[in-house]
């Protein structure tokens, strides 16, 4: 499996700290935030590694090089100013990503998830979204989880929902078929309404994590998290 790190974000509400520095390189206890996710990917087999970037994505490039230091391959996506959002980022990183399910994850979240958890078979489903409980910036969620009954001998998948009586906050990791976006003219798109026609269709199985996980948005958020990383 490969992965994909996604790094292309401007950033606006943690400025001035990424008028200087896209906000993946930020550092909670002394590391860049997707030095993190660099780690996990390597601990648990994955080397070959994208990173898309747009904004002072230069500087990601030179921090990061080709991965060698931490055991990886990694390799660049470069977009236009402004970015294409994270349907259109990956999409125009189809070609580096290959045929089979890859992993995404977000560069400007920390969390204790465990990335070795994430199937790399998808079993018929386009998609795999890890759901955490809701922060104080997203109370409603985005979407719900049911569990669907298999036959005997496999075990219950849960399958997720909109419009759940119990929403949970997509984490911004998760793992995807290249067909999730099979016909999908490229350009500037967000993933959101791509995932939502996908699982109103059956198509996108997911899990709860119910540990640690921060979306470090704001100044205010990421002094939290070098709190409570220190």
């Amino acid at each position: 499996m490969k992965a994909m790190i996604l790094a292309a974000g401007r950033g606006e509400r943690m400025r001035p700290l990424t008028d200087s520095c896209p906000k993946p390189l930020l550092k909670a206890a002394g590391k860049p935030l997707m030095v993190y996710h660099i780690e996990k990917l390597v601990a648990m087999g994955i080397t070959d590694i994208v990173i898309n970037h747009a904004w002072l994505g230069e500087q990601i490039e030179q921090q990061i090089g080709d991965g060698s230091k931490w055991g990886a391959r990694v390799s660049f996506s470069a977009e236009r100013e402004g970015g294409l959002e994270t349907a259109g980022g990956i999409i125009k990183a189809l070609p580096l990503l290959g045929d089979a399910p890859f992993m995404v994850v977000n560069g400007d979240i920390w969390t204790d998830y465990d990335f070795a958890q994430l199937p790399q078979d998808l079993k018929g489903k386009l998609g795999h979204l890890v759901l955490v409980n809701n922060p104080e910036h997203n109370p409603n969620g985005d979407f719900g989880l049911q569990t669907v009954t298999q036959s005997a001998n496999e075990q219950a998948m849960q399958t997720v929902v909109n419009g759940a009586s119990r929403n949970y906050t997509f984490s911004g990791i998760a793992v995807y078929h290249p067909d999730l976006f099979k016909g999908i003219e490229a350009g500037k798109l967000p993933i959101a309404p791509i995932l939502r026609e996908n699982i109103t269709a059956g198509f996108i199985s997911g899990e709860h994590h119910n540990g640690c996980w921060t979306d470090v948005g704001t100044v205010a958020r990421l002094a939290k998290l070098e709190s409570e990383l220190t």
